[in-house]
């Protein structure tokens, strides 16, 4: 099944893209699978993805959790948290 996935901000700089398409089995249809997958790229993807870092996952414009089911076609957004004032 095919993700779209999107970064934003000092993510999107890190790792040089802004957005992709990611081919996942049926069986790795979580939003953590999902990011296991980013991480073994290593470097930059690994450290700004590993556990304890400050980031939020959306799946189709919703805030996800780690266990958050994927479906083909859905649209996966990783971003650092926002503040404002």
């Amino acid at each position: 099944m095919n993700i779209k996935v999107l970064y934003f901000a000092r993510l999107r700089e890190g790792f040089g893209v802004s957005e992709e398409v990611i081919e996942l089995p049926d069986s790795m249809a979580m939003v953590a699978m999902l990011l296991d997958v980013l991480r073994a790229r290593g470097g930059e993807w690994a450290q700004a993805l590993a556990a304890g870092q400050n980031f939020r996952v959306a799946v189709n414009q919703d805030m996800a959790a780690m266990n958050s089911p994927l479906e083909a076609d859905d649209e996966v957004a990783i971003f650092p948290p926002v503040t404002g004032g």
